[in-house]
């Protein structure tokens, strides 16, 4: 029976899919095939399809096995970062001379992406607020090959209604893709909602652990896929049997996890909305959030990601993220330990003058799974 037939519960997918027991020793985990190359039977007679391990790895085969039932997907794809990952779509979908519409809401690295690299080769890109729809059909032009949405987004937690935008795109001839790294597929399934690509970085909540960098795609078109797959190929910025590993691990928890993520988030953002010295909570879960009905139609909860604004400026951001204790002070997110940054000084540097520019006096938060109560003992103590 074919993994994507062992269970439609999450839960059980996330543990088994791509999971097949060692056929040699019955090793319940997948080994790490840690090889560069394998013996052929013969001239051009690859056993089970492997000859060298850019091309293809067993581990990795297994981790985008996973990573495509997860999704609801065909194909799913695993590379050595989420901004690989993007470079290998870019370059798949698009030509000199082609568009892209971008979200104004968008994480620093993608920005980044768009407007250092790729616009280096005359791809063109233009910005519009993505939860309306209506902005992002005036943004298309006929050279528009791809729209770009991140729902929840990095780092004001913006919401977009990825069916309506799948509708958006499609008029348009344009793919429409989705980064789906704040939600996980155990929150949204955009695939499922329209969506033509899922990009994740699996460095975040996939991995859970902070000790790995890894990068998705996944897509629900067969062609597609192949394509992605021959640049994967080609390019060769591919996840490494360690990497790919660690990050089937992690994903056999993620389910659990991203529960206790969400149920944390929501007592800390409620928290917040209550203290003085909090100015705006951004997080979807909240009924005055401008996107909660949309994030409560297409997520099944809200995730553990909240940015908020404190009065005092920027210096007051910055020192509330050096008084924290509990919450590490650093970049990235979806780790089981909770972090906070400062994104126009750290995470979002890179979008500085631009359309993208972030709030001076934001803080970001990724709520880990501790004790609630430690969580909110901090922030208090911290925002003083």
């Amino acid at each position: 029976m074919s993994d994507r037939h062992i269970s439609q519960h999450f839960e059980t997918v996330a543990i088994h899919a791509g999971n097949t027991a060692d056929p040699l020793t019955g090793a319940v985990v997948p080994p790490i095939y840690q090889v560069s190359t394998y013996k052929q039977d013969g001239v051009g007679g690859l056993r089970g399809g492997y000859e060298y391990s850019r091309s293809a790895n067993p581990t990795r085969t297994a981790l985008e096995e996973n990573l495509a039932a997860l999704e609801g997907g065909r194909r799913g794809l695993a590379f050595a970062s989420g901004l690989a990952a993007e470079d290998c779509l870019l370059r798949t979908l698009l030509s000199p001379g082609d568009h892209v519409v971008i979200p104004n809401d968008a994480y620093g690295g993608t920005f980044r992406l768009f407007a250092k690299v790729v616009s280096r080769w005359g791809v063109e890109w233009s910005v519009a607020d993505t939860s309306d729809p209506a902005a992002v059909r005036a943004a298309i032009t006929p050279k528009t090959k791809a729209v770009w949405v991140e729902t929840p987004s990095n780092p004001l937690l913006g919401i977009t209604d990825i069916a309506a935008l799948s509708h958006v795109a499609r008029e348009a001839g344009a793919k429409l893709v989705v980064d789906n790294t704040f939600a996980s597929p155990y929150l949204q399934q955009p695939l499922a909602l329209g969506a033509d690509v899922v990009v994740h970085s699996l460095t975040k909540y996939m991995g859970g652990h902070s000790d790995v960098v890894g990068g998705a795609l996944v897509v629900g078109d067969q062609e597609l896929g192949e394509e992605l797959a021959y640049h994967q190929n080609a390019m060769g910025a591919v996840a490494g049997p360690m990497d790919a590993w660690l990050v089937l691990r992690g994903i056999k928890t993620l389910a659990v996890r991203m529960d206790r993520h969400s149920e944390n988030a929501t007592k800390v953002a409620e928290m917040l909305t209550r203290h003085a010295r909090v100015t705006r909570v951004l997080y979807p879960g909240l009924p005055e959030h401008p996107g909660h009905e949309t994030a409560a139609k297409q997520m099944r909860a809200f995730g553990g990601m909240i940015s908020f604004q404190v009065e005092g400026g920027e210096e007051a951001a910055v020192e509330v993220c050096n008084r924290a204790k509990v919450f590490t002070l650093g970049e990235s997110l979806g780790g089981v330990e909770s972090l906070i940054e400062h994104p126009g000084r750290m995470t979002h540097a890179s979008v500085a003058g631009s359309l993208l520019e972030v709030p001076a006096d934001l803080v970001r938060l990724s709520v880990g799974i501790e004790n609630v109560d430690d969580l909110l003992e901090d922030l208090k103590q911290a925002l003083g």
